[in-house]
This record gives C-alpha cells, sequence and structure tokens, in this order.
C-alpha cells in the first residue's frame, strides 16, 4: 500500500509555505532549498497527512482537509488574507465545509468530514 500525498505548485514556494504555516496552521517538516537557497520543495504536516509544495504554476485539482475546528479555522485563514470561495456551511453528507484560495489561486477545501 503506497500513501497519497497532495502537491500545490506555487510560483514562489518559500512564501507559500510561510502564508499556509500562517493561514492554516501547519507545520514544517522538510524544506529543500536550490543552489541559490530559494525554497523548492517543502513538505508540510496537516493533522495526520502531510502536504508537499513544489515549484512551478499554480492550479489543478483542489486538495480537501479535515479539520477540527472550521470555524476558527476559516477565521484564521480569512484574518491571513484567504480569498474565501464558498462560505462556511453544513453539507447534506454529514460535514461542515468552507474552501478559499490562497495568494496564488490555488484552491483547498477544509472540513470535518473524516472517513
Amino acid at each position: 500500500m503506497r500513501t497519497v500525498y497532495p502537491l500545490v505548485r506555487y510560483r514562489e514556494p518559500g512564501k507559500a509555505v510561510d502564508w499556509l504555516v500562517q493561514a492554516f496552521g501547519f507545520e514544517v517538516h522538510e524544506l529543500v532549498k536550490g543552489e541559490d537557497g530559494d525554497v523548492r520543495h517543502a513538505e508540510l504536516i496537516v493533522g495526520t497527512g502531510m502536504v508537499m509544495t513544489g515549484q512551478g504554476e499554480p492550479g489543478g485539482p483542489g486538495v480537501y482537509i479535515a479539520v477540527g475546528d472550521l470555524d476558527a479555522h476559516h477565521a484564521g485563514a480569512a484574518e491571513a488574507g484567504a480569498e474565501i470561495t464558498m462560505e462556511p456551511a453544513d453539507q447534506p453528507y454529514g460535514s461542515r465545509d468552507y474552501a478559499c484560495k490562497d495568494p496564488e489561486g490555488n484552491e483547498w477545501f477544509f472540513g470535518t468530514y473524516r472517513p
């Protein structure tokens, strides 16, 4: 069995990591820097999982991450400048979700759903 790690691309991964830590409370597990000292790749701890960031053009599939206190999480993301694309709402499948975009336009989905 293999583990799947979502990969999110950023034009400037170093700035993105700082923002993700501030806005979403992620923890930095590992940073890989290029010869110029700029961050090229990062592994961030998210609950019991991991999200990887890499250098490239933003966009692509979204990432869904389960959180404990959705409303507090939403408030932290909004305060950090996330563009809220879906306000917190109860879903028919039993979760409470919200969605936002980070400063480079990557969409993130957060909710209370736990499989």
